[in-house]
């Protein structure tokens, strides 16, 4: 069998050629891709009654938080959830109290 340069399925007369990288399995380009993935990701979020919330926050509480997030092996937005519920326990308990 001759070997054709444009065939690239008969892999074993290929095997000194190197080729980078996975093969392309998605006919996406990679941008399109990322709007699919995080359409679909909003999604899931939305079925499981999650509710996006972005803040702002300086350099030092942000590497504290990864740090705290990192001891306690959770994910950093986990850490952030249960700090904030427990807040909100803390001001409804006080706000009980004084009614």
């Amino acid at each position: 069998m001759a070997k054709e340069s444009a065939d690239r399925i008969t892999i074993d007369l290929f095997a000194e050629e190197k080729r980078r990288g996975r093969p392309k399995t998605n006919p996406l380009p990679r941008q399109a891709q990322l709007k699919v993935n995080k359409r679909n990701q909003i999604k899931r979020d939305r079925q499981k009654g999650l509710k996006r919330v972005e803040l702002k926050v300086d350099s030092d509480l942000f590497e504290t938080l990864n740090e705290l997030a990192k001891a306690q092996s959770v994910s950093r937005s986990e850490l952030i959830e249960t700090i904030l519920k427990a807040g909100v326990e803390r001001l409804d308990t006080a706000n009980s109290e004084r009614n």
